[in-house]
């Protein structure tokens, strides 16, 4: 017999198709104008509320005026900074919010990003904020070698609670500083002191490359005002699978109750305490675009389970 859930994730999964278009990466595109459109669908089942049948939709256009010169936006579905997601059937504003619009300059030296600009300068890390998100204010990444990199961001994250990121700054809140180094091929590490929301914290990061693709990291945030902590440790790579493209995801990670805000702002917070995920992402169809994902969360008596598709060309 086929349940209502059953029914509802069949759909959901069905129904997960999208469209991606253009190659740019972030930090280089072709001149004129570019975008890059993605959709992702999901079934989220956790232990303690009713299951969600969700989509996403991202919309990163960029008006490219030569190699160093563009003008940078995003568009997401979600209500709030660290959500993407819309609910199937909920009573919520099913709407695209401008989240991120900005000026960059790069050169050979770094980058320079001034406006609504995004909450990462590369690379998303497990203890950074929601990768959706956006912080008010400028962003400058320096160049100081072929394998060391200088970043300071001033701006404001005051707004966390709303779809979109256009209010005027009233106060700076948002200060960071962050070094990242790579020693050898194999061996980099991060170091970054930031303030925001009348927080303090000190962040470590350090990432080794074993056998292959494989990688091992660990990371540690201290809030150093009660010196409470999150501490996350790593292990990702591609299953080791004839002719099929699948990566996995395993991680612990620890969030002290008193840790603050800075928790519930990185990407798809559960709860505090101790957690561990396992994710899964392979191809579907691959001359199609068709990516499937999987997520298991377990956290202190609490469990969840999301499984989706998206898409892309």
């Amino acid at each position: 017999m086929i349940t209502s859930h059953a029914i509802r994730l069949i759909w959901v999964l069905v129904t997960g198709i999208g469209t991606s278009f253009s190659v740019f990466s972030d930090d280089a595109a072709p001149q004129g104008l570019n975008a890059r459109l993605d959709f992702s669908t999901r079934a989220d089942f956790r232990s303690d509320k009713v299951p969600r049948y969700q989509y996403r939709v991202r919309f990163y256009p960029q008006l490219s005026f030569n190699e160093n010169w563009s003008v940078n936006a995003f568009a997401v579905t979600g209500d709030e900074f660290s959500s993407s997601y819309n609910t199937f059937g909920a009573d919520e504003n099913h709407r695209f919010y401008l989240r991120r619009f900005y000026l960059r300059h790069q050169s050979q030296y770094g980058k320079t990003e001034l406006g609504s600009i995004p909450t990462y300068k590369g690379r998303v890390s497990s203890t950074g904020l929601s990768k959706d998100g956006w912080i008010a204010g400028i962003r400058h990444v320096r160049d100081v070698s072929a394998h060391n990199k200088v970043e300071i961001v001033v701006g404001e994250l005051a707004h966390t609670q709303s779809p979109d990121a256009f209010h005027a700054i009233n106060r700076i809140d948002y200060l960071e500083f962050e070094l990242s180094a790579r020693i050898t091929d194999k061996l980099s590490y991060e170091l970054g002191l930031e303030r925001m929301l009348n927080e303090n914290f000190l962040r470590a990061e350090l990432r080794y490359q074993v056998a292959g693709e494989h990688i091992v990291a660990m990371e540690l945030v201290d809030r150093t005002d009660n010196n409470h902590l999150k501490a996350v440790m790593i292990l990702e790579g591609p299953m080791p699978i004839p002719n099929y493209q699948m990566d996995y995801f395993l991680y612990y990670s620890y969030v002290d109750a008193s840790f603050g805000a800075r928790a519930e702002l990185t990407e798809d917070f559960v709860d505090f305490g101790h957690a561990l995920t396992f994710e899964l992402e392979g191809e579907l169809i691959a001359q199609w675009g068709w990516d499937w994902f999987s997520k298991l969360e377990l956290n202190e008596g609490q469990k969840r389970l999301q499984l989706g598709l998206k898409f892309k060309i």
